[in-house]
């Protein structure tokens, strides 16, 4: 499996995850990305992140949301809801990416941030995403659109993925 960063060639691809949360009221949490990251420091986003090495995607997307958040999706359904794959050959830039959408009863305050990757959180609706987008501020928004709107229209989730080999395989 390649590392974050590496330049990777063609057929090869990083795994990442998303969440889209929602509460019982169908607001959305977005948590704001903490200020020194390299990329879209300080942006509006959904909880997600890369899948480790050996580690399944249904997996990745319980520790992501478990570490950057606090809350605990693992009884939920662990399908996703969308894939989307993007393929930049001349950056080495390549990867899938699956959206998992979790409906759950929270408040703000079962939220307990990773101070490293997040610095604020709320719980938004569809509209004040879209303000951020319309803003650019707002990390992966037509993505996250396609996938609520596949899902809205009963498109059948795609296939899990098999788990990255593990180090070393």
């Amino acid at each position: 499996m390649a590392r974050k960063g590496s330049f990777l060639h063609e057929g090869e691809y990083m795994l990442y995850v998303l969440a889209i949360i929602e509460d019982a009221s169908g607001r959305i949490l977005i948590t704001r990305r903490a200020l020194d990251k390299r990329w879209a420091a300080g942006w509006w986003e959904v909880t997600g992140g890369g899948v480790m090495a050996g580690e399944t995607s249904a997996a990745a997307v319980v520790r992501e949301v478990r570490e950057e958040t606090g809350l605990d999706v693992s009884a939920e359904p662990l399908a996703p809801v969308w894939r989307y794959r993007n393929v930049d050959l001349a950056r080495g830039d390549n990867y899938i990416v699956d959206i998992y959408h979790f409906h759950l009863h929270f408040s703000p305050d079962d939220v307990r941030l990773q101070r490293r990757e997040a610095i604020g959180c709320q719980l938004a609706t569809r509209e004040q995403i879209d303000a951020l987008a319309a803003d650019g501020v707002f990390l992966h928004y037509e993505r996250l659109h396609q996938a609520l709107a596949a899902e809205a229209e009963g498109a059948p989730a795609p296939a899990p993925l098999a788990a990255p080999p593990a180090a070393g395989a």
